[in-house]
């Protein structure tokens, strides 16, 4: 069976707006600055390098230094940290909230997919160094969609309140949350690893940044990831001109606004505010909005003048948080970056930006969709086999796929197409009579004419409901293996989490995805355990 099993247009699980920018519609060219292909980065390349100041290399080095402080890190990503000293370095990033324990499986898919295009870009490219970034979302207040994981069926819960940046939250009450994991988890080498990846993270880490960055830094350490957090007065300081640029002049609103304006055929993935800014402190993130010649932060008594929020911004950048619509940027005004690496949600929202970055004279970066997968075992691939499944089959809605085996079974046809045709025919003959003589009878032909077809329907589907009885047995197997592999019938990568996988087979798990995912396939890909 391949294991490159179906295109991500075919899946039906992507959006019009990424299926057209996978085909390369010409009407999406003018929202991205170049397509992702070998090709394509060396033009990257030589723009970034071009207008990303020196300056900003040291600073972020010094930051990512200080950042690192009291983690233990490997060679490999400690020497990657030194190399963004260098001109000829730049960065392969890709983002995500600090989902409890990682949250679901596409957490690593993004990372590895980070991590083999860097490996893709040096074998290419060998005069130049190309660094895997792992952005936390450090200053997300959304706890709520981050609190919590999956681990065989069963939802483990962070239950707690959480007001301001989720990054700067307190790891305490995470000692409940470990005893029912641990108990969940059972005995075991790799059961014993995960227990203890968990405790060290989450119990021996003050905040969630901090336990995050332990977290990702355990798993991937060896590949040389960097991992960054933007909520840092450093940074901050970097992106001053862009956020003064948003509270004076409101100009992503106004880009953002003309490029929604021209993407009206797809579904919006976000709309810009006014001002596209937080003001943050340890319990506070609330937006930014301009009223009656104030600066005010919504939902509480702060307020500025202009003089007064522009004081603030250059005494206190780090109190300047940038939504979704600015983030983009503030990242790619700190990183030496090349190719941002998202879930298909997150491309859709990239393809809004460009106008503003464009304004704020910073390079686009090349959007990648990240490597997604379905995780199978020998059994389980045993199975698809013995049962004459396809990927597509698997893919497809459970009942198309019940209906269209039982036909595929049946030693009957299941379609009376055949029959309505001749049924048709006859009462073409009908009609002609029926002109012909009093109106009333016309009537009479065509109630006759729709009572014979429905009930022709009607025998269609009692023969496909009692053939779907003869076949139950084989059905079952099949509803059986698809609820496996597509829990709730949706994608496993978003459902799963990842040490439900580690448990059974250990860091080959991991090694696996290495070694298999491609970052320039555009197929859902299929990793054998």
């Amino acid at each position: 069976m391949p294991t490159d099993c179906i295109s991500y247009q075919e899946s039906g699980y992507f959006s019009k707006i990424i299926v057209d920018y996978l085909d390369k519609k010409s009407d999406l060219k003018q929202f991205y600055n170049r397509f992702p292909s070998i090709e394509n980065f060396i033009s990257q390349i030589e723009e970034k390098q071009q207008n990303f100041p020196q300056e900003n290399r040291k600073i972020l080095v010094e930051e990512l230094k200080k950042q690192y402080n009291g983690f233990t890190i490997s060679e490999t990503t400690l020497n990657n940290i030194k190399l963004l000293n260098n001109s000829n370095t730049f960065t392969i990033t890709t983002g995500h909230q600090l989902n409890l324990f990682t949250g679901p499986l596409y957490f690593l898919y993004k990372i590895v997919s980070t991590i083999n295009l860097c490996k893709e870009l040096k074998t290419n490219y060998p005069d130049y160094n190309f660094v895997p970034v792992y952005w936390m979302a450090t200053e997300d207040h959304d706890f709520e969609e981050i609190n919590y994981f999956n681990f065989k069926n069963k939802k483990i819960k962070w239950n707690k309140e959480s007001f301001g940046p989720v990054g700067r939250l307190s790891t305490i009450g995470l000692q409940e949350v470990f005893e029912q994991f641990s108990n969940e988890l059972g005995i075991g080498e790799n059961a014993t690893f995960i227990k203890n990846l968990f405790l060290k993270s989450y119990l021996e880490h003050s905040n969630l940044a901090d336990a995050t960055r332990f977290l990702a830094n355990e798993l991937f350490k060896n590949e040389g990831l960097v991992i960054i957090d933007g909520d840092s007065v450093a940074l901050k300081k970097l992106f001053i001109p862009c956020i003064k640029e948003e509270l004076l002049n409101q100009t992503s609103f106004k880009k953002v606004s003309e490029t929604v304006a021209q993407l009206k055929e797809y579904k919006i993935q976000v709309n810009p505010r006014e001002i596209n800014l937080f003001y943050i402190e340890d319990n506070l993130r609330e937006r930014i909005v301009y009223e009656n010649n104030k600066y005010k932060v919504n939902n509480t008594k702060i307020e500025f003048s202009e003089t007064e929020i522009l004081a603030e911004l250059q005494n206190n950048p780090e109190k300047f948080s940038p939504n979704v619509i600015l983030r983009p940027l503030y990242q790619e005004v700190i990183l030496p970056n090349l190719c941002y690496i998202g879930g298909g949600g997150e491309i859709a929202y990239w393809l809004e930006l460009k106008s503003n970055f464009e304004v704020n004279k910073i390079t686009f970066p090349i959007l990648l969709l990240r490597n997604s997968v379905v995780l199978a075992t020998e059994k389980q691939i045993d199975k698809i086999d013995k049962l004459n499944l396809t990927w597509s089959d698997l893919f497809s809605n459970q009942q198309e796929l019940f209906t269209s085996k039982t036909k595929e079974f049946s030693k009957f046809k299941i379609d009376f197409t055949e029959q309505k045709e001749h049924l048709k025919k006859q009462f073409e003959k009908l009609n002609i009579i029926a002109n012909e003589t009093e109106k009333s009878f016309i009537g009479a032909v065509k109630a006759q004419e729709t009572k014979q077809i429905k009930g022709l329907d009607n025998l269609e589907k009692k023969l496909l409901k009692a053939e779907k009885r003869v076949h139950s047995e084989t059905l079952e197997r099949i509803l059986l293996l698809q609820n496996e592999l597509f829990p709730n019938q949706s994608l496993q990568e978003r459902k799963n989490n990842f040490s439900e996988f580690y448990v059974d087979f250990g860091y080959e798990f991991i090694k696996k995805l290495l070694e298999n995912l491609q970052p320039f396939h555009q197929e859902f890909k299929v990793v054998v355990l």
